[in-house]
C-alpha cells in the first residue's frame, strides 16, 4: 500500500508573517527608543546621587527615628516633653519634630548617635531659631528640612565643628529646601536678603555650604562663607553660584 505524504507549509520562509497585522518593525523600534530613553534617565539619576547624598540625612529617616523610639523608652519620654515645649511656644508646626532631633550627617563615621534630644535648658535656643524660620524664611523660600541640629561635644568635634559651635547648645540647624526646584542661586540670593533685612533683629547667624545646604542659628548676628570667614560669605561677595 502506498501512503501519500502531504507537504507541510514552510512558515520559516516568511518570518514576519507571525505578526501579519501588528506592525512588528515599528513596535520594535519604539521599544528600542523607550529602552534608550530609560537608560539615559537612569544614568542621570545615578550621576546626581553623590550630590544629593551630601544634602540628605543618610540613616536618619523617619523610619530610623521610629525604630530608635521603639527601642528607647527614655528617648520617647524626652521627645514627648520636647514636642510639648515647642507647642507651648507655637513653633511645633515649623518643621517635623523628628527632623529636629537629627544630630550630625557624620554620625556613622563618628560612632555617634543618629538622633538625640538636646538638654532641656537648650530648648529655648532652637525655639528662637524656629521663630525666625517661621516668620521670615519659609514665607519666601518655602518649607525647609533640618538635616543637622544638636550635637554633643564628642560628635561635634569629630564632625569638624568649632569648639563654640552653635550646634553644641542647640541654637543651630543645617537646612535644605524641601522644594527641589529651588536653585542654589535663588536660595542664596533670597536667604541673604532675608538675613540683611531681619537677621540683626532676630540675632541670626547665617552660613552656606556646598549644594543646597545652609546654616541658621540664633546665637548672634553674623555671616560666613565656606571657609568660615565673613569676607567669603556670598552675601558679601555677591557670588551666588
Amino acid at each position: 500500500m502506498t501512503v501519500e505524504i502531504q507537504p507541510l507549509d514552510d512558515r520559516r520562509a516568511e518570518p514576519l508573517e507571525i505578526w501579519p497585522k501588528c506592525g512588528y518593525l515599528p513596535v520594535m523600534q519604539q521599544l528600542i527608543r523607550f529602552a534608550a530613553f530609560a537608560l539615559a534617565a537612569l544614568l542621570v539619576v545615578l550621576l546626581a546621587a553623590p550630590v544629593s547624598a551630601q544634602e540628605k540625612a543618610e540613616g536618619q529617616s523617619k523610619a530610623d527615628y521610629l525604630a530608635w523610639l521603639s527601642r528607647d523608652a527614655g528617648a520617647r519620654a524626652q521627645v514627648l516633653s520636647f514636642k510639648a515645649f515647642l507647642a507651648a511656644g507655637e513653633v511645633d508646626d515649623v518643621v517635623p519634630t523628628w527632623q529636629l532631633v537629627r544630630t550630625a550627617s557624620a554620625w556613622r563615621d563618628c560612632g555617634g548617635p543618629r538622633f538625640e534630644v538636646a538638654p532641656v535648658d537648650e530648648w529655648v535656643h532652637i525655639s528662637e531659631t524656629l521663630e525666625f524660620i517661621k516668620a521670615e524664611v519659609e514665607p519666601v523660600i518655602g518649607d525647609v528640612q533640618p538635616v543637622s541640629g544638636f550635637r554633643n561635644a564628642e560628635l561635634n568635634q569629630c564632625a569638624g565643628g568649632a569648639r563654640a559651635s552653635a550646634h553644641r547648645h542647640f541654637y543651630a540647624l543645617d537646612l535644605v529646601p524641601v522644594d527641589e526646584d529651588v536653585t542654589r542661586t535663588a536660595l542664596i540670593r533670597d536667604v541673604c536678603r532675608i538675613h540683611q533685612s531681619s537677621g540683626r533683629e532676630f540675632g541670626i547667624g547665617l552660613g552656606f555650604y556646598t549644594g543646597m545646604r545652609f546654616h541658621l542659628d540664633s546665637k548672634g548676628y553674623r555671616k560666613w562663607g565656606a571657609n568660615g570667614s565673613g569676607a567669603t560669605s556670598p552675601c558679601v561677595t555677591g557670588n551666588y553660584a
